[in-house]
């Protein structure tokens, strides 16, 4: 597959998962202000699956009303527990207090991917995976966060499944590419039908 897309992300995984299935992209964050976003969504009881579709649709829309007929994805995932959105953390306590939330329960990882061109989405697409955390205390949740990088904790919220995050969980349902951040299988069936 030979398609050159933007990507609208500056996650590194998301790159990476792009490149090893043979879709060449260059990147172009859109640095839309999430937060901003999100509470005015949540204001309107937006639910998880619209919050992530939208700043999804947001991210690729602007990248592509500046590049013309270029197909821009965006993306994004977002935690849901019991309906509420846990956001990336901002801080080492913080990423303590969303262990301690999760720990024991079962929760969603929303993934929604989102093709734009001239400024418009032409294709979307949101997976949903479901992850159980072990019931751990409060020294061990310290002591996974204490092995975790600054760059990895603030890029990939509070784990990264494809490395130390896998041990928190006691049971995992979904595509693991949708947990990293995009869901490449229904990618490439769109873009192997693009013309």
């Amino acid at each position: 597959m030979n398609k050159e897309i933007i990507l609208a992300s500056k996650s590194g995984v998301r790159k990476q998962i792009l490149e090893k299935n043979q879709i060449d992209c260059s990147v172009e964050p859109s640095n839309i202000d999430e937060d901003l976003v999100k509470e005015s969504l949540l204001k309107e009881n937006a639910s998880p699956e619209i919050i992530s579709k939208n700043l999804a649709e947001l991210k690729a829309n602007k990248i592509s009303q500046k590049r013309n007929n270029n197909l821009v994805l965006g993306a994004d995932s977002v935690i849901d527990l019991n309906g509420k959105i846990i956001s990336k953390p901002l801080n080492r306590e913080e990423a303590l207090e969303i262990l301690i939330r999760l720990n024991g329960k079962t929760h969603h990882l929303i993934s929604s991917v989102c093709i734009s061109q001239n400024g418009s989405m032409i294709w979307n697409h949101t997976d949903k995976a479901s992850l159980t955390m072990k019931q751990m205390s409060e020294e061990q949740l310290k002591k996974y966060l204490a092995k975790i990088s600054d760059e990895a904790l603030y890029a990939y919220n509070v784990y990264q499944i494809e490395g130390e995050g896998r041990s928190l969980f006691s049971k995992i349902e979904g595509d693991e590419d949708t947990i990293m951040g995009l869901p490449i299988k229904k990618i490439k069936e769109y873009l192997n039908n693009y013309k």
